[in-house]
């Protein structure tokens, strides 16, 4: 217990520090208020310890996540005991203990299912993030403007970090400014023309995973993408008799072979016969390094040698000899050289995570467990070891055949699972300032919120920006939100949209997420029932205003209360309506400057009238009227690459178009 002198009074209580800090007043509101902690990870850890210790009443504690033994460094609530266990669940019991009279609830659970809804969000009094997840951090933004509710947005790097205090109309929101996108590679490069380690690791992680233990044994969508992309149709080609040869490996994983029989097998599809497919294609090599077919049986005999050309101009004859031999102290893949035992030596003697493996280990560790099980529908997870040391090995295979530098087990967890390096004491001060600028908020002090930055200066490592006004054209928060609870069953697209309008008879169209639902030249899915259209609670239908007159309004899902009446119609609208800006019509262009040229006499124009346009008809012959589509929403949808259906008769897939 702790003893502090207040207002010249002498108090023993476990809050008194923050009493006098705080002043009794907000200490008091503190433990009334609701909190939603996202991320119970390397700053959600801290956070946690922060704002039960600060007093804060009711905490919900939400993680999808298990403890993992990398995590232990950092995330103190965690021990050797919990690993594999739910990082929501141990964390509330191990801070329970700092503070007995915070009430903790957990939730092991996925932000973005459907049960998080704007009234569960609107529950909460403020909402602090620690996430290291892009699309859960846009979700929760998205959800945090619609609700109306207070957010607080974190993250760290290495010794870097950041905290931004989010309020909707006040300050920009995470989406007002835009993200970088993930690097992507070409699909070519990645199955075809590898150079650096991280193509051989999304090719294993991404591709070959995939084919061999995932759900789509097709695998051909993302060649139909390349081709669209304009990437080399011989290679594409290619690509596409290799897919469809692995539904014969997958047959053979599924059969009753010995798990000897089998690891051979895919090794040869994957590491011989795939590559001597590619140098079939001898145009492809004129400019590179050709790749070499590995050898199951001379690896494992540690006698295995490639030769590669000493550029990747292959004319002067001139080659590289590579030899891999079992391990004995050299890192087998490099160049040998008498200087580089004494450090290979301690590389090997490492870790096991930080080793450089022998091609004959990397082998071995390619057919280990997870071949030699049989097929079983996985996915990546940089946690789960089988799986990892599958894509290790394999990727590491592969770099071999391309002459690439290879990878310890560490470093392809790092790539592959996109691992940020995580340093402690950052995470602790990004905590800290967390709770500094949620006070603000608590406060209402608007005033005194401030962008925070942690950086890597000596003489200044913090700096501190004012908050910037909401983006006019940011596509989240400058929509107008509303709340509609409905029963999906039973409520149909057009009675949303037209009770949400007043029955004002606008033209508009309908989104959800990337799907457009309906349009004016095409309103077949107004009388389809949301629960068919596969819309339902914790989902947003978006009206756009053809004509861009008025605002864009975004309609959140909820479910109808329990006592709802039967009779009733099946759906509850906001009151009042919501009441979308008038938007301020673009300038229009000028008119063109007059021409110098002289005109020609009138007596030489001639006046030519329109010829009549011809009525449609139908089989009958009966005159059909022409589908007069909106300029402005066929002009949009050019532009996207989509195609306007001409009639409600033309088949389109399950009727709802999806915009990638």
């Amino acid at each position: 217990m702790e003893t502090s002198n207040i207002n010249g009074s002498r108090k023993t209580s476990r809050s008194a520090h923050a009493h006098a800090i705080l002043g009794s007043e907000l200490c008091a509101r503190l433990s009334e208020t609701r909190v939603l902690l996202v991320g119970a990870g390397g700053i959600g850890c801290e956070l946690l310890k922060n704002i039960v210790l600060t007093g804060f009443g009711h905490i919900t504690l939400l993680d999808l996540d298990t403890i993992d033994l990398s995590n232990l460094n950092r995330q103190f609530l965690f021990k050797k005991k919990d690993i594999k266990h739910s990082k929501a669940m141990v964390a509330a019991q191990t801070a329970s203990a700092f503070n007995p009279n915070v009430n903790i609830r957990p939730i092991h659970a996925n932000i973005k299912e459907p049960q998080f809804d704007i009234e569960w969000f609107s529950g909460f009094d403020i909402v602090l993030n620690a996430l290291d997840n892009l699309d859960a951090r846009r979700h929760v933004n998205k959800m945090c403007m619609a609700a109306g509710v207070p957010l607080v947005e974190s993250g760290t790097a290495g010794y870097l970090g950041q905290v931004q205090p989010l309020l909707k109309d006040r300050t920009e929101c995470f989406d007002c400014v835009p993200k970088p996108t993930p690097t992507t590679f070409p699909v070519c490069t990645i199955r075809s023309t590898p150079s650096q380690p991280i193509h051989c690791i999304v090719w294993a992680k991404s591709y070959l995973l995939p084919q061999l233990f995932g759900e789509d044994e097709d695998g051909t969508n993302e060649l139909d993408e390349a081709e669209k992309q304009g990437e080399n149709a011989e290679e594409v080609a290619a690509l596409r008799k290799e897919a469809l040869a692995y539904k014969a490996v997958r047959s053979a994983l599924r059969s009753a072979q010995t798990a000897e029989d089998i690891a051979q097998r895919v090794f040869k599809k994957v590491f011989h016969s795939d590559i001597l497919n590619l140098l079939s294609m001898s145009d492809m090599w004129r400019s590179r390094a050709a790749p070499t077919p590995l050898d199951f049986h001379t690896i494992q005999e540690g006698s295995f040698v490639i030769q590669r050309p000493s550029n990747s101009n292959a004319n002067t004859g001139n080659a590289q000899v590579m030899h891999f031999q079992p391990a004995n102290g050299h890192a087998n893949g490099s160049v040998h050289s008498p200087s580089s035992s004494s450090s290979s030596s301690n590389r090997v003697s490492g870790l096991r995570d930080q080793r450089a493996l022998s091609l004959r280990d990397t082998l071995e560790l390619f057919i280990s467990r997870r071949l030699r099980e049989g097929e079983n529908t996985i996915s990546f997870d940089k946690d789960d070891d089988d799986t990892l040391d599958f894509v290790t090995a394999a990727a590491n295979l592969r770099s071999a055949a391309y002459y690439i530098d290879r990878k310890t087990r560490w470093e392809v967890k790092e790539m592959a699972g996109n691992i940020i390096p995580a340093i402690a004491t950052t995470n602790a001060i990004i905590s800290g300032l967390i709770v500094l600028q949620a006070l603000h908020l608590l406060r209402k002090s608007y005033a005194q919120l401030r962008n925070v930055h942690v950086q890597f200066k000596p003489t200044n490592p913090l700096s501190t920006s004012t908050m910037c006004p909401p983006n006019p054209k940011c596509g989240v928060c400058r929509d107008i939100y509303t709340k509609v609870l409905c029963d999906p069953a039973r409520v149909t697209l057009g009675e949303i949209v037209d009770g949400v309008l007043g029955g004002e008879k606008r033209e508009v169209s309908v989104y959800e997420d990337k799907r457009i639902l309906s349009d004016p030249d095409w309103d077949d899915n107004l009388e389809r029932t949301l629960e068919s259209m596969n819309v339902g609670r914790g989902m947003f239908l978006t009206i756009v205003d053809e004509d861009e007159e008025w605002g864009t309004i975004v309609i959140a899902l909820s479910v109808l209360p329990p006592n709802h009446p039967s009779d009733d119609p099946a759906y509850i609208l906001p009151s009042p309506l919501p009441s979308p800006p008038r938007l301020e019509k673009r300038a229009s262009a000028p008119p063109p400057a007059p021409s110098r040229k002289r005109s020609a006499p009138d007596d030489e124009i001639g006046e030519v009238k329109p010829l009549a346009k011809r009525a449609k008809t139908d089989t009958n012959g009966t005159a059909t009227l022409p589908v007069i589509a909106s300029p402005s929403k066929r002009r949009k949808l050019e532009e996207d690459g989509l195609l306007m259906l001409s009639s409600k008769d033309d088949k389109i897939e399950d009727d709802v178009i999806e915009i990638d």
